[in-house]
């Protein structure tokens, strides 16, 4: 132990304050038996609409509306696509077949230089083109060659 004018009995002591990090955060809790909440609603409001047109409608009314409606209730509850919940699956579905999907794009300036004017055209006079040498490169590997065979002497 240390001993000293200003060292305090406290200073012994590591408070060490622990904390439990929660685990599976993505996992919603089970409410209504084995169903989360949101699937207890999606298959309460599907069968529960499908049951009632059953039960105050012809067959046919129900065969045309009711099995559809019980069928996505439990899509809803139950399935995934991508591990995603179907409902994100069907709301992308329906944006994408939505919205257009003809992008025409338009060029509105160059962006090399900041004083053109954007709706101008670009001068061919003042764009740099690299100078294509053929000889520099065989020139430099030529004096590479060299000075390997002066270090090997």
């Amino acid at each position: 132990m240390q001993s000293g004018a200003g060292y305090n009995k406290l200073t012994q002591r590591v408070l060490v304050m622990r904390f439990e990090v929660p685990q599976f955060i993505e996992i919603e809790d089970k409410i209504f038996g084995p169903f989360t909440f949101k699937q207890f609603i999606y298959l309460g409001g599907g069968v529960g609409i499908a049951t009632v047109l059953f039960l105050t409608t012809n067959f046919i009314i129900f065969l045309i509306f009711g099995l559809p409606v019980g069928a996505l209730g439990i899509l809803f509850a139950f399935y995934k696509v991508n591990n995603r919940p179907f409902s994100h699956f069907l709301e992308s579905m329906l944006q994408y077949f939505s919205k257009n999907r003809l992008y025409i794009w338009t060029k509105k300036g160059s962006g090399i230089y900041k004083d053109q004017p954007i709706d101008g055209e670009v001068d061919i006079s003042q764009t740099y083109t690299p100078q294509n040498k053929a000889g520099n490169l065989h020139s430099l590997s030529r004096k590479l060659e060299l000075q390997a065979m002066q270090k090997k002497q």
